[in-house]
């Protein structure tokens, strides 16, 4: 294993979805087709599908962070843009911060505050 390269989350409309993730990340995407809308988050992808209609089941079973400077601005960034609550920022032990939100979609977009964490 060589550790996490691409998120993907699934969209019944992949316009609305890249404008959304757009306004949601402050990115624009790089790579943009009828079949697929890939951006570029900090050296890792986060990947956008287009479902015609929604056949499965969206749950709790998976969750993705992405990292962040300031988790309380972070959230109410995504909030303001159109995602609704799942979890509210709360600390999960030393000095991290988590919190996640539905996109419009229903997916959970998960973000983590981690001071300790580094890239290698």
């Amino acid at each position: 294993m060589q550790g996490l390269r691409t998120c993907i989350y699934k969209v019944t409309d992949l316009e609305a979805g890249k404008a959304w993730y757009s306004k949601a990340f402050n990115q624009t995407p790089y790579f943009d087709h009828p079949f697929y809308v890939g951006f570029d988050i900090g050296g890792f992808e986060l990947g956008l599908l287009p479902e015609e209609e929604e056949k499965h089941v969206y749950g709790n079973n998976m969750l993705v962070y992405w990292g962040v400077d300031d988790i309380q601005s972070s959230y109410d960034h995504l909030v303001s843009v159109g995602a609704t609550s799942h979890e509210a920022p709360h600390a999960v032990g030393d000095d991290i911060m988590v919190a996640t939100v539905f996109d419009p979609w229903g997916n959970i977009v998960g973000i983590i505050y981690n001071p300790g964490f580094k890239m290698v």
